[in-house]
């Protein structure tokens, strides 16, 4: 399998962690449950022009896109076929990120997944050809950058407010209350939820939620004797049954179960039939 990666340069690093390059990707396994982490990532299948995401609760069921999407920011659990992910690539947008590439509040995109043409145009069908003519996985990367900044939209700077916001979410988990975060940046709290939101694409409380429970997820990965009960006082849960809710909101799973079923991606775990 080839894994790359490029990271942006200045100014274009503030909104994009990297893009990404998978080929030759197999699992044993037909079908994987993503966790959601809050993040926007755009993706394109290069192996055939169409993308599959199925149906949560009924994952016999799939809705078909075109093969280069918009995957709104994330505060569910989806389902993807393994098969499908076998040549592809993507963008994977920091928080915000996607702004100043989008003529619309990231509201609007919250668990969803929009066919790119429907928000770039013509742009967003072209894309697809534009990588694929390239030689290298390297010159599709940079022409996929190349892509991303011919639709930039606003200018690539970072609202005080909202930097502000994210390294204090950063810093202060699992403990952040939205009232001393609005008070910290000097504006409302209403005011400051709705900036928040129209530019994140999630509410401040449920961001953070979402947050917390990567948190989490990244603590089953590395700590091997576990008490369920001080996991979850440790990451700011009111008690372990608190706990157990928010992680079967968001993953469609108990915890024991993932930890079961866990792999070395850990927002990646086999759907099992």
């Amino acid at each position: 399998m080839l894994y790359l990666t490029r990271k942006p340069q200045p100014p274009l690093s503030d909104f994009v962690e990297l893009f990404w390059y998978y080929e030759g990707y197999t699992q044993a396994h037909a079908k994987e449950r993503i966790m959601p982490d809050a993040s926007m990532q755009v993706i394109i299948n290069l192996q055939q022009d169409e993308a599959r995401i199925y149906h949560p609760q009924n994952p016999e069921n799939f809705d078909r896109y075109p093969g280069t999407i918009l995957c709104g920011p994330r505060s569910r659990f989806e389902v993807i076929d393994t098969a499908g992910q076998a040549w592809v690539m993507g963008i994977q947008f920091l928080p915000g990120g996607a702004a100043p590439f989008l003529a619309l509040p990231l509201t609007e995109v919250q668990d969803r997944v929009v066919p790119l043409e429907c928000l770039w145009g013509l742009a967003g069908r072209d894309v697809r050809n534009r990588v694929l003519e390239a030689s290298t996985p390297e010159q599709r990367l940079q022409v996929f950058e190349q892509c991303l900044l011919e639709q930039t939209i606003a200018p690539l700077e970072r609202s005080r407010a909202l930097r502000g916001a994210l390294h204090y979410i950063e810093r202060k988990l699992p403990a952040v209350q939205v009232g001393d975060l609005a008070s910290t940046l000097g504006i409302s709290r209403r005011r400051f939820i709705q900036v928040f939101s129209d530019e994140i694409g999630l509410t401040p409380k449920l961001f953070c939620r979402v947050r917390r429970f990567q948190q989490v997820l990244r603590t089953l990965h590395v700590v091997r004797d576990l008490d369920w009960s001080d996991l979850a006082l440790s990451c700011g849960y009111f008690d372990q049954a608190h706990f157990n809710h928010d992680f079967r909101a968001f993953s469609g799973m108990t915890p024991s179960h993932y930890l079961k079923c866990r792999t070395p991606h850990v927002n990646h775990v086999p759907l099992v039939d």
